[in-house]
């Protein structure tokens, strides 16, 4: 499988692992994600439109030291997934994905017909942060995932997506289940649980595997074995539940 990611730093969260996750399972799978920190959908409607090489790109988790547009990565291969997303402090509100949502889904089908499109659900700011509470007006993060799964759905009616991968959903039921830290900051996922738990929800989501038995572990960060399984326990109720 060929996994082209058009995003930021939310999908190089989900994207870090993927490759490895994959690998250990003995599936075939490429992974490339482009790049530009904090970058919206209004951004990658004037970059598509305009060619530019802005973006970062990283294949199978690492940086590649390659600029490219969205273009030039789209027609570089034989994609079977091509995914997008909102930035997540305007995931909330759908009022911020059109016109640019609808324009990036045809600009997309264009360039790679065969390709399924997902969109990537993005995550709630930490709990109790400034981010969340005095930025984004949320008293809990809860809340925040509420409104974003509101606006993902409503994004995946309007281009006919082939799917949803459920990050925010991960992300959140982790804290439930005991996990308190799962960011690094009060937006990002976590080096080591936080991007193992988003590779395996893409993974899991994006081929339907089981991924409870899966063996990779080598993360950047630690993360205990009861926290690993923990991740594994969240993405299998969340992702058969929600996609």
């Amino acid at each position: 499988m060929k996994v082209l990611a058009i995003g930021n730093s939310f999908s190089e969260d989900g994207t870090r692992y993927l490759y490895e996750i994959a690998k250990a399972d003995n599936y075939d799978m490429k992974v490339v994600n482009l790049t530009i920190g904090g970058c919206p959908l209004r951004l990658h409607f004037a970059n598509s439109i305009e060619n530019n090489r802005n973006y970062g790109m990283q294949l199978n988790g690492m940086p590649s030291g390659f600029k490219v547009s969205i273009r030039e990565a789209l027609l570089s291969d034989a994609w079977d997934v091509v995914t997008i997303q909102q930035v997540s402090s305007a995931s909330p509100r759908y009022e911020t994905f059109q016109p640019y949502l609808n324009y990036m889904a045809d600009y997309i089908r264009m360039h790679a017909p065969k390709a399924k499109l997902y969109l990537q659900q993005t995550w709630a700011y930490e709990e109790g942060s400034k981010r969340l509470c005095e930025e984004l007006k949320y008293e809990k993060a809860e809340d925040m995932l509420q409104d974003v799964r509101v606006s993902y759905h409503k994004a995946a009616e309007d281009i006919h997506a082939d799917g949803i991968i459920p990050s925010g959903g991960v992300m959140l039921e982790m804290v439930k289940r005991g996990i308190e830290n799962v960011h690094r900051d009060p937006i990002h996922a976590k080096l080591g649980i936080g991007r193992y738990a988003l590779g395996l929800t893409w993974y899991a989501t994006l081929t339907g595997a089981d991924i409870m038995d899966n063996t990779f572990d080598k993360l950047d960060e630690p993360a205990t074995a009861e926290e690993m399984q923990i991740a594994k326990e969240c993405v299998r109720d969340i992702v058969f539940r929600e996609v």
